[in-house]
């Protein structure tokens, strides 16, 4: 089994496999539609920028945690 999903590149992670890229649009899938549902319920620009970020980020940082295991040094 092929266990290397991303490549290093520099300080982030290229998807290299079918896996890989499917977590990563996965995870771009998941940050739009959060991005949606909070903007269509916000009266602001800072009040979606405060209402996505836990979840951006927190979905980056999973991302970013699976790359590091999957991928090559």
């Amino acid at each position: 089994m092929n266990r290397r999903w991303f490549r290093s590149w520099g300080w982030l992670f290229w998807p290299v496999s079918a896996a890989g890229w499917v977590a990563s649009l996965l995870v771009l899938a998941f940050c739009v539609q959060v991005f949606i549902a909070i903007d269509r319920h916000s009266h602001s620009v800072s009040d979606t920028l405060y209402g996505v970020f836990p979840y951006i980020v927190c979905s980056f940082l999973l991302l970013d945690w699976l790359a590091s295991k999957t991928g090559g040094k």
